[in-house]
Parts: C-alpha cells; structure tokens; sequence
C-alpha cells in the first residue's frame, strides 16, 4: 500500500504516524523533493533519511567546498549521524568558534577565577572598528563593560572586539590548553605577538559537533554555566540569516546557533531543540570556495542572499520539522523562555 502525506493528512494523527511516518514504505513513497519537504517524520531514522536528501541537495544547488556533520538523537538517547562530508577536515572556523572561546571563559568562571559580572576596561586601542558589533558604535572610550556581556556581544552580534576581551581574562595559550583539556585538539585559536589577543582558528565538524553534543548534555560545564551559554545561542538577537531565516519567532528559540563568515567561508554551527528543550539535532556546516552565481557578487555578501546561506536557510527547516514528532529520554533538557515583545517604557 503506497500512501504519500497528502492521503496520510485525512488520516487520525496516530494512523498518519504509525503508516506513513514510521514505515519503510513510507519513505519510498515520498517520491519527490515536494512530498520529502512536506514529510514530518515520526522517527529519528526517517529524520535522518529527509536531512541526508535535503542537505545533498541544497548542497548541490549552492556550490562551493563543504565540510559538515549532522546527527539526530534516537529516543534512547544514542545519536546517529544524518550527513558525514569530510566531517574529520580541519577548517577555518572563523566565528564558529566563538563557541569555545565562550566554553574556555565559563570554565574559568566555573573555576572561580572570573565572575560573570566582573568587568574589564574597553578602550579606544582594543575596539577593532570593523562593520560588524556594536563598540565600534560607541564613540565614548574608555568604558568598561561585564565580563557576562562581553559574552552576550560575542555570540549574539559577533562583536569581534568581544573577542580581544575575551583574551584579556583567557589568555590564547590558555584557552588552547582548556579546550585539548576537554578533549578538543583541532578546535584552537591562532596566537600572535600579544599573549592577549589571537585568531579565531580551526575545527572539524565533527568536533565542534561533539563539544555542542557535550555542551547540551550538561558535560562541559556547570550547569549554570550551560544554562547562560544556550540562552544566549537561542536568543532572538542571535544569527538568524541562516539555519532560523525561515523560522517564526517562538522556533527560532528553540535553535542555538552561531554562524561564522570571512573571505569565502560560511559556516554556522548549533542544536535543534524539541518542544520539551531537549537537544535533538546538532549540526556543523562548513562551506567555502567557488558557489554558484556571480563570484564577484558572492564575495562580499554575507547576507541570507548567498548562495550557501539560501541552502542552510532551507536546510533549518528541514531541521526544525524533523523534531516535532520526535523526542529522546535524554534527562537534560534547557527550556527557552517564551518570547514577550514590548514597547518600550
């Protein structure tokens, strides 16, 4: 019996599941690109079938060299890859990388050798007054500024003058050695002349894969630590050109994401939420070279016109849908705070 989603929509909820969403005939039946996107799989091995199919495909319509790894959580917990593309290459991780620079300060919060609310001085030599963040906006130096927004700057805006602060309570050699502490050999910034400033560095995305994996599952760092890392990741003002372009307010909280961007590379890097918190999906996206289009129009845009954010934008909805149906007993679980706009006063 072949049943597409169309006939599976005028079926009872726990029919459309048990005969379309969770059968092998099922999968045969979504015959086209169309009837794959509109699939909302009930299990984690169809997930993982409908991510492979997306993620080959947007990859082919974009171009250009990636690296990447995407896994989904089984119900018991165990995570199994959907996408395997190079994911033990070394890459530029360019702002990705954020991440563990933020790892390595909450460890030394952890440790009690920083606070959150402990300040350092911003002044008009260490403001790098690029077009990205916010201190190159402000126009009154010296100031100081929390050591815990300092962080918010770093992963929401990409402040890249939060990184030079960043160096100045972590310094790079000690970042490095926390990070290969925690296991992480090839994710390491770049040192120079000052022991307080460095490069953003490499990674794999099979590696950052697994610190995300670990951030989420409380393996990292405290928990309170972990709680202030992800609520920073899935806030509304964190990246939202890419994998959450075509997400709503309320399921982009439920994505902690960070994208990274220089010369040619694209990449973005976070976790997928279910409805309970619980992280289902984790994905690390690498892309650069040669993609499709004009060369000289793709080389300064980094903007969700790209062509490789066009198909990490199309491939987050791939995501998020393929967690509605789908959980895992994993006992951790990170709860966004529902969204309350207001008007000022």
């Amino acid at each position: 019996m072949i049943i597409n989603r169309r006939l599976a929509l005028g079926l009872g909820s726990g029919a459309a599941a048990s005969t379309l969403l969770g059968s092998t005939a099922a999968a045969q039946a979504q015959e086209t690109d169309a009837d794959w996107d509109a699939l909302i799989p009930g299990t984690a091995d169809l997930a993982r079938r409908k991510i492979a199919r997306k993620y080959t495909r947007q990859v082919a319509r974009a171009g250009g060299t990636w690296s990447s790894y995407i896994d989904v959580a089984d119900p018991d917990g165990v995570v199994k890859p959907a996408v395997e593309a190079d994911a033990d290459r070394v890459v530029e991780a360019y702002s990705v990388n954020k991440i563990a620079v933020a790892v390595a300060v909450l460890d030394k919060v952890d440790r009690g050798l920083l606070r959150l609310d402990q300040r350092v001085e911003v002044t008009e030599a260490i403001v790098i007054k690029d077009t990205d963040g916010i201190f190159p906006l402000d126009g009154a130096y010296p100031s100081s500024i929390t050591i815990g927004h300092v962080l918010a700057t770093l992963l929401t805006v990409s402040d890249n003058t939060a990184v030079r602060l960043c160096g100045l309570v972590v310094p790079a050699l000690e970042l490095n050695e926390i990070l290969r502490a925690k296991g992480f050999v090839h994710t390491q910034v770049v040192p120079v002349a000052n022991p307080n400033r460095f490069f953003l560095g490499t990674t794999t995305p099979g590696e950052m894969s697994t610190m995300l994996r670990r951030l989420a599952a409380g393996e990292l760092l405290s928990a309170a630590s972990t709680q202030h890392l992800l609520t920073v990741l899935r806030s509304l003002s964190s990246f939202t050109d890419g994998i959450r372009l075509n997400l709503s307010s309320a399921e982009r909280l439920n994505v902690a994401t960070k994208a990274g961007w220089f010369v040619d590379g694209r990449n973005e890097a976070g976790i997928v939420f279910d409805a309970a918190g619980k992280p289902m999906i984790t994905y690390a996206l690498f892309a650069s070279g040669r993609f499709r289009g004009d060369p000289a129009l793709n080389a300064d845009n980094y903007s969700a016109t790209h062509p490789a954010l066009r198909a990490r934008a199309e491939l987050g909805r791939s995501l998020y849908d393929s967690v509605l149906r789908i959980t895992t007993d994993a006992p951790r679980a990170y709860r966004a705070q529902p969204y309350r706009a207001r008007n000022g006063g």
